[in-house]
């Protein structure tokens, strides 16, 4: 993928390149054009406006109109090249590693009480979140963060997310030119308050017949009006200045209500613009996933209502100017005719609103999916089955590590519970986290960072990065006992559960720790939910002996040459190495 990529940068940056030329040689020519009609219309001036120079004048104005819209299509191409350039590049840095740099961290979904979002890096800096997302929109972000903060999917959703993220997966040029549709569309937080307002059904007007004979007040007005002034017609004229009086009345008892009824379609011109392209496109796109499909459907209903709103959003724009202003509400009730149609749309159309735009942002989420497989090596989409607390996985590894760097492990957990003992930085912990990152994406409808996976759903819940609070008066060990006492209590409210606890009770002594271990694994062993708990502390270990289904496994390391090596392999069995003293003769603090 990395020399497909690099190659497509290499092709674009050769038309970049002429899009470029053609755009300078455009654009002298537009400024000779002008000098050349700024000319021709001063000798026209000065001989009296000879019908042979108005003539030319005119042929030339036609061609710098001409020549001004080749010059904003090229720039559109100069655009979009270095857009896709852009993405490219990006999708170069998520494969090197390089992805940490990425601005987008999702730093407003960082939530420190979520189940497992802090301890297994969903988001925040160096997260799956930051690594994957190429979401570039309010609801895009929003449903990215949303699948992999709370994937609640039934199998037959998860299902048909699969299958739309593998065919996205072999549509890269289709995938990437929508991500620069949606670049140019932007976040714009203030979207969803338009939105919110949009769906607000509140009538402009209640009685109908009001509303009838304000919107069409105009034609009587306007007819007698024009029929007057053709005719003479001194009646039709005393007519129609009597009704024009009545709307300049109406005009100023509705003034503030009119225009704070529309007052939302001052704002949505340029932002619902940018989505035509978007919507036209996925109304063109063949998809063979039923989810594309279903997504392309919602896509298509939308259609008709927004260039409706468009055509209203462009009406409301027309008041701008003062003058056009007051002319086109003296003569034809303009604010009134906007607040009426804007009425009659709410009423059709105000309930499928949010469900268009959560529409687009779960493609720009399925989006970010099929990101995955072009970063991981070796990637499958997991099968789901309905055996109890079961994960079956082949070669699974960690998705924010390196291809180069990244060890995988084969592992089994049928509704059991693992005790991971061994030394410092041995690779207890990162395992924990690769089974728990990888499950959040499976039953997000995911890819997987495995060769293959199966398991059931199960809700994910952690207790790894645990702080005290000095504000609060908090002290680690009590913050953890919080922490587990948490996953107690969801363990209890639902079976399927997969728990994942570090080093548990590290804040207090080896007697404690041991007693604390005994009780919390003989709880949860009780209530028939899965886990992983590491531990440095051999004594835990023992537990396996008392407690069916509690099984011991560790990670270790080799010396050679008084050096220290990490095979990063999971083993069965309880650790038989430790390293602590050799790290404190390593580091010089013993001798």
């Amino acid at each position: 993928m990395l020399s497909v990529l690099e190659e497509d940068i290499k092709k674009r940056k050769v038309i970049l390149e002429k899009y470029n030329r053609i755009a300078n040689v455009l654009g002298i020519f537009k400024l000779v054009l002008l000098v050349i009609i700024c000319y021709g219309s001063y000798n026209a001036y000065k001989n009296k406006y000879p019908i042979e120079s108005l003539i030319l004048i005119g042929v030339e104005a036609v061609i710098y109109v001409i020549t001004h819209i080749f010059h904003k299509k090229t720039f559109a191409k100069i655009n979009l090249e270095e857009g896709l350039i852009a993405i490219n590049e990006k999708n170069i840095k998520r494969i090197t590693g390089e992805w940490c740099s990425f601005e987008d961290i999702g730093e407003e979904f960082i939530d420190n009480n979520h189940s497992y979002s802090t301890d297994l890096d969903i988001v925040g800096k160096k997260s799956i979140f930051q690594m994957l997302n190429s979401s570039h929109t309010y609801y895009g972000r929003e449903g990215f963060a949303k699948d992999l903060l709370n994937p609640q999917f039934t199998q037959n959703d998860i299902k048909k997310r699969q299958d739309s993220i593998v065919e996205l997966r072999d549509k890269y040029s289709w995938v990437s030119y929508m991500e620069y549709l949606f670049s140019v569309v932007g976040i714009d937080d203030s979207f969803p308050v338009l939105i919110e307002e949009l769906q607000d059904k509140k009538h402009f007007i209640d009685n109908k017949f009001v509303k009838m004979f304000l919107k069409f007040l105009w034609i009587p007005t306007c007819s007698l009006l024009v029929y007057s002034i053709l005719f003479k017609y001194l009646i039709a004229f005393n007519i129609a200045s009597g009704l024009l009086i009545l709307q300049i009345i109406l005009c100023i008892i509705a003034f503030n209500k009119a225009r704070n009824y529309v007052g939302v379609m001052r704002k949505l011109p340029k932002k619902l613009f940018r989505y035509d392209k978007i919507i036209k496109e996925i109304i063109d796109t063949d998809f063979e996933s039923l989810k594309l499909k279903e997504i392309k459907d919602i896509i298509k209903s939308s259609q008709v209502a927004l260039k409706e709103l468009y055509s209203i959003a462009n009406n409301v724009s027309q008041c701008k100017n003062g003058i056009a202003y007051i002319i086109l509400n003296l003569l034809f009730l303009w604010d009134y005719k906007n607040a009426i149609n804007l009425d009659n749309w709410k009423q059709k159309y105000s309930g499928s609103v949010d469900t268009w735009f959560t529409a687009l942002g779960e493609l720009e989420s399925l989006i970010s999916f099929s990101n995955l497989p072009r970063v991981c090596n070796s990637v499958s989409i997991p099968k789901l089955n309905e055996r109890k607390n079961y994960i079956q996985a082949t070669d699974i590894g960690h998705p924010l590590i390196n291809n180069d760097k990244r060890v995988c492990n084969d592992f089994v957990l049928d509704n059991n519970i693992y005790i991971i003992s061994g030394s410092n930085m041995s690779g207890k912990t990162t395992f924990m986290r690769t089974v728990g990152i990888n499950m959040v994406l499976a039953q997000a409808g995911s890819y997987v960072c495995a060769s293959n996976m199966s398991l059931s759903k199960m809700n994910v819940i952690t207790s790894m990065r645990v702080f005290d609070d000095l504000n609060e008066g908090i002290s680690t060990f009590y913050a953890e006992l919080k922490r587990i006492k948490m996953i107690i209590d969801k363990a209890n409210s639902n079976k399927n559960t997969l728990f994942l606890i570090d080093e548990i009770f590290r804040g207090t002594n080896s007697i404690d720790r041991l007693k604390g271990a005994e009780g919390v694994l003989k709880e949860l062993s009780k209530l028939g939910v899965a886990g992983i708990i590491t531990t440095h502390d051999l004594e835990v270990c023992r537990l396996e002996d008392s407690y069916q289904g509690i099984v011991n496994y560790s990670f270790s390391e080799n010396y050679i040459n008084d050096e220290i090596y990490f095979d990063y392999k999971l083993k069965q069995g309880k650790s038989k190495t430790t390293n602590a003293e050799y790290l404190l003769k390593k580091v010089g603090i013993i001798s």
